[in-house]
C-alpha cells in the first residue's frame, strides 16, 4: 500500500438550475489518460488547460466505479491495519454529498461511506479465524468549532495532540459495531445532529464538514 496521497476528480452532470440557464461545458474528461481538460468559454482562442490526476470521472460515471477504484484499496489496507483516510472537497454544490453518501437505500446509488461499511462487514464474515473490533465516532467541524454528533448535547470539542498517537478529539464518543446496520444507526443519529444552512447553490446543503472514523 502506497502512502502517497493519491487525487480522484469526479465532474458531475449538470444540475437543473444549469440546465435551464443553458450553460456550457467547459471540462473535457479522459479516463485513459487520468486528465481534464479546461476551456475558457469567454476566449475560444485560448490554448485549453489541461491537469491530470490519480483517477479521474466523469458525468456518467457510477458511483460502485468510482467506490472500487478510488476507495476499495484504502479500505482494503485499514482491514490489513494501516490507517486510511478519505477526503471529499470541493465547492457547495459540486456533489460531495452525493459521492461520499448517495441514495442508501438505492443498491447502484450508495456512496462511499455505505459501500465502505458492506466491505468490512463483508471481509469480516469471511475471516471466522480472525477477531475484529469496529469502533465508530462521527464529528462535524463547523466555524472552526468541533462537534460531537454522536452526543446527546452536541457541543464544542478540544482538539488535542498526543505524543505517541497523534492528534485527536478530547472526549469524542465512540461507539462498538457489530454490523452494517449498527453502523447505519449511528449516521442517521448523526445526521440528525448536523448544522444545516442555507446557500445559493442549494437551500438543502450543508455548510459543515463531517467526519467518520472507524477502527
Amino acid at each position: 500500500m502506497s502512502e502517497s496521497v493519491k487525487v480522484a476528480v469526479r465532474c458531475r452532470p449538470f444540475n437543473e438550475r444549469e440546465k435551464r440557464q443553458n450553460e456550457i461545458k467547459i471540462l473535457d474528461i479522459d479516463a485513459s489518460s487520468c486528465a481534464v481538460t479546461i476551456k475558457n468559454p469567454k476566449k475560444q482562442q485560448e490554448t485549453p488547460k489541461t491537469f491530470t490526476y490519480d483517477y479521474v470521472y466523469d458525468d456518467n460515471s457510477k458511483q460502485i466505479d468510482v467506490y472500487n477504484m478510488t476507495a476499495r484499496p484504502i479500505v482494503d489496507a485499514v482491514l490489513e491495519g494501516y490507517n486510511g483516510t478519505i477526503f471529499a472537497y470541493g465547492q457547495t454544490g459540486t456533489g460531495k454529498s452525493f459521492s461520499m453518501e448517495g441514495v442508501r437505500d438505492v443498491p447502484e446509488l450508495r456512496g462511499i461511506i455505505p459501500n465502505s461499511f458492506s466491505q468490512i462487514f463483508s471481509h469480516i464474515n469471511a475471516s471466522p479465524n480472525k477477531q475484529f473490533l469496529v469502533r465508530a465516532s462521527y464529528l462535524e467541524i463547523y466555524n472552526e468549532e468541533v462537534r460531537d454528533l454522536l452526543s446527546k448535547t452536541p457541543k464544542g470539542l478540544e482538539l488535542k495532540e498526543h505524543p505517541e498517537t497523534g492528534v485527536y478529539v478530547k472526549d469524542l464518543s465512540n461507539f462498538v459495531v457489530k454490523s452494517i446496520q449498527e453502523m447505519e444507526q449511528l449516521i442517521n443519529v448523526g445526521q440528525k445532529n448536523r448544522i444545516v444552512g442555507a446557500t445559493n447553490m442549494n437551500d438543502h446543503l450543508s455548510r459543515s464538514h463531517n467526519l467518520h472514523h472507524n477502527s
